[in-house]
């Protein structure tokens, strides 16, 4: 996998656990605070839609996963 399909799957994976950590219907609940969580990463995912900055590249690029290609090859 690509570092853009890992930062999707790990962004989707903290949403997902942050809701069910922060809803109070869930049977994870702890607190309505772990939302907060969600906001980050939601705001996290937009800023690196503007900026193509994102934190969570620079670990899995030390981690060597390997860059995006190409979809079509020319």
């Amino acid at each position: 996998m690509t570092i853009e399909r890992w930062i999707r799957v790990i962004a989707g994976t903290f949403i997902l656990l942050s809701l069910a950590l922060g809803v109070e219907g869930s049977p994870l609940f702890v607190s309505r605070w772990a939302l907060a969580f969600t906001a980050f990463v939601g705001l996290n995912l937009l800023q690196f839609g503007f900026t193509n900055v994102c934190p969570m590249v620079w670990f899995l690029r030390k981690a060597g996963v390997p860059e995006s290609v190409a979809a079509c090859p020319r």
